[in-house]
């Protein structure tokens, strides 16, 4: 269904482009009393903008089934209007209980994948072989590939059929390590996210000012630095489709 890049997944009158946003299921630091998950607006600022273009959406997480949310981003100031919507909805909850399975996904179907990030993110999204699997077969299909804030983890070991890492020379941002260390979580995190995607030959960028919306296109590539630059980097990929 897709055709050689850089087209998209053919779609025609009355068919919707289709979007697979990517979430956690881990719900704690290696310290199971320091809990964490899903940074939430960073799903629904972007989930808000697919549905606007009228955008079909999935959810996918490592193991299927519940995605736990990170609590701080549920409170306030953190919490804004598009979080607190979701919430108020059983039915938006719902579609957080019972996620998918990667071996359940036909890439075939999906015109992007999106990467929401959370702590969570940083043990479940970059050795899942399914998640590759599905990363992979989007992007050499002619997709969208996309991350937010901790999301470009599940980035950082995906190879290409020719066996070259996806992120290698390619501009990319996410969630900083002065970030990291500014939100007093650094000496808690498994491993410095931006040096990893370094090591791996990405052109890392970010924004002069921490937590600033900060978004990085690369073609059928796009980035943002952290949970600010969600609503951004979905308009950017609603673009490229």
């Amino acid at each position: 269904m897709f055709g050689q890049p850089p087209s998209c997944l053919e779609s025609g009158p009355g068919m919707a482009k289709r979007i697979l946003h990517v979430v956690t299921n881990v719900s704690h630091y290696d310290d199971p009393r320091h809990p964490t998950g899903l940074w939430l607006s960073e799903l629904t600022h972007a989930y808000r903008v697919f549905a606007g273009q009228g955008f079909e959406q999935r959810l996918v997480s490592p193991r299927g089934g519940v995605s736990p949310l990170e609590p701080r981003a549920l409170k306030w100031p953190l919490a804004d209007r598009s979080t607190r919507q979701w919430l108020a909805d059983p039915r938006n909850l719902a579609l957080l209980k019972d996620t998918a399975r990667p071996d359940a996904i036909d890439p075939a179907e999906f015109h992007a994948i999106y990467f929401t990030g959370g702590h969570g993110v940083m043990w479940d999204f970059p050795d899942d072989s399914g998640l590759q699997r599905i990363t992979r077969d989007i992007f050499e299909r002619g997709g969208v590939v996309s991350a937010v804030c901790h999301g470009y983890c599940g980035l950082l070991n995906t190879r290409l059929s020719d066996g070259s890492l996806l992120v290698a020379g390619r501009r990319l941002t996410g969630y900083s390590w002065s970030e990291e260390v500014l939100a007093g979580v650094a000496r808690d995190v498994p491993y410095n996210a931006e040096q990893a995607m370094k090591d791996r030959g990405a052109l890392y960028e970010k924004a002069l000012l921490p937590f600033v919306p900060n978004v990085v296109r690369d073609g059928r590539f796009v980035t943002g630095q952290n949970p600010a630059s969600a609503k951004a980097t979905a308009k950017q990929v609603a673009a490229l489709l």
